[in-house]
C-alpha cells in the first residue's frame, strides 16, 4: 500500500527547516532565537562573538551537513539499483578507500619525506587535503569505470571494488607505518569525518558543486526505474545495460568522491537512507525515492550534526560514531522487516 507522497515530502522538508535552525541555536554556546533571527538578517547589534558563531561556524557546518547528506543519499540509491543489492553504499566500489589513499598518501609522506607535518600546514593543508582526495576518488572512479566496460555481471564488478577497498586498506597500513606520529593522527581525525571542515570560501564551492551534480542525478530516474526490471526487460525496451550502469557509477562515484574530499569519509547515511524512504514510502519508484532520498539524506545529517556538538559539550564527537549510531539501527530493522515479511508469505 502506497502513502500519500505529498504530505509526506512536506513534512520532510519542514523537518529541514527544524534542524537548520536547531544547528544554529545548539552548541556549546547557545544563542537566543531572536538573536540568531536578528544575526541572519544582518543586524550589527548583536554580539560580535554571536555573530561570527553563526556565520563562520553554524551556517557553513549546517549548509555542508544539509548537502553532503543529500549528496550520499542519492549516490547509496543509485549504487543499491544499480547492484540491487540492499547492502550496497556509496563507499562499495573503493571510492572512498581511493579518497582515504590520496589523503593518506599527502599526509603521511609529508612529514616523513619533507620532514615538515602537513597538519601543521593550516588552510593550505585543508587545501591539499581535498585536492589529494578527489585525485584519489576520481582515479578509483576512472578505473572502475574502465573495468565495468570490461565486465558484465554486476557481482563482478561489486567484487572488484571490495578488492579495491582492501589494497588501498593495505597501503595505508605500510604508509602509517613508515610515518611520523603527528601525520597519522592527523589522518585518523581526517577519517573520523567531520561537517565543520568546509569554512568560507571552501564551502562555497562545495555547496556550489553539489548544487550543479545533484540535479543532474535527476536525469537518471527513468534509466534507474527500468534497471529494476532487470536485464532482460530492460533491454527489451531499448534499455542500454552497459552505458546506462556506466552513467549511474559515474553520477554515484562523483558524488560520493566530491563529498569524501571536503567532508572525509562519512558512512551509513548513504546505506540507511534509500532503505528508509523505501520502508516510509512503500514504494520502489524513483520519481518519489529520488526526492524523498535527497530530503530524508539531508535532514538526517542535520541531525548527526546536531548530536555530534551536543549542547553543553566541548568540542564536537566523530560525525561517523553518530552516524553509525543512527545508520545501523536503521538497516538492521528494515532488513529484519523484509525478512519476517518473506517469511509471512
Amino acid at each position: 500500500m502506497k502513502r500519500p507522497v505529498l504530505p509526506l515530502l512536506l513534512l520532510i522538508t519542514l523537518s529541514i527547516f527544524v534542524f537548520f535552525l536547531l544547528n544554529l541555536l545548539l552548541g556549546s554556546v547557545p544563542i537566543p532565537l531572536r538573536s540568531v533571527w536578528n544575526i541572519l538578517w544582518g543586524s550589527t547589534e548583536e554580539s560580535i562573538i554571536w555573530q561570527n558563531i553563526i556565520w563562520k561556524s553554524r551556517v557553513p557546518q549546517a549548509l555542508t551537513a544539509l548537502v553532503a547528506g543529500a549528496g550520499l543519499s542519492i549516490s547509496g540509491l543509485q549504487m543499491q539499483t544499480v547492484f540491487r543489492n540492499p547492502l550496497a553504499g556509496p563507499s562499495v566500489l573503493g571510492i572512498s578507500s581511493g579518497a582515504s589513499l590520496g589523503v593518506a598518501f599527502v599526509v603521511l609522506l609529508s612529514g616523513a619525506m619533507g620532514g615538515v607535518a602537513l597538519s601543521k600546514m593550516g588552510y593550505m593543508g585543508e587545501v591539499a587535503l581535498s585536492l589529494a582526495a578527489i585525485v584519489g576518488a576520481l582515479s578509483v572512479m576512472a578505473l572502475i569505470v574502465y573495468v565495468s566496460q570490461k565486465v558484465k555481471g554486476n557481482v563482478t564488478l561489486l567484487i572488484i571494488g571490495v578488492m579495491i577497498g582492501y589494497v588501498a586498506s593495505a597501503i595505508i597500513g605500510v604508509l602509517k607505518y613508515f610515518s611520523v606520529e603527528e601525520d597519522i593522527r592527523a589522518y585518523v581525525i581526517w577519517g573520523l569525518g567531520s561537517f565543520a571542515r568546509v569554512s568560507g570560501n571552501q564551502m562555497i564551492l562545495f555547496v556550489s558543486i553539489m548544487a550543479a551534480l545533484i540535479p543532474l542525478s535527476f536525469l537518471l530516474i527513468k534509466t534507474m526505474n527500468l534497471m529494476l526490471l532487470g536485464d532482460g526487460y530492460a533491454r527489451n525496451l531499448g534499455l542500454n545495460i552497459k552505458r546506462s550502469r556506466l552513467l549511474v557509477i559515474t553520477s554515484s562515484g562523483v558524488l560520493v568522491a566530491i563529498v569524501t574530499a571536503y567532508c572525509g569519509p562519512i558512512m551509513f547515511i548513504g546505506l540507511a537512507v534509500p532503505h528508509l524512504c523505501r520502508a516510509i514510502f512503500h514504494t520502489s519508484d524513483h520519481r518519489i525515492l529520488m526526492p524523498a532520498t535527497l530530503l530524508a539524506g539531508a535532514s538526517l545529517a542535520l541531525v548527526c550534526n546536531l548530536v555530534a556538538r551536543m549542547p553543553g559539550f566541548e568540542g564536537a564527537l566523530p560525525v561517523n560514531s553518530v552516524t553509525a549510531l543512527i545508520g545501523a539501527p536503521v538497516v538492521a530493522s528494515v532488513l529484519f522487516r523484509k525478512r519476517k515479511s518473506e517469511f509471512s508469505e
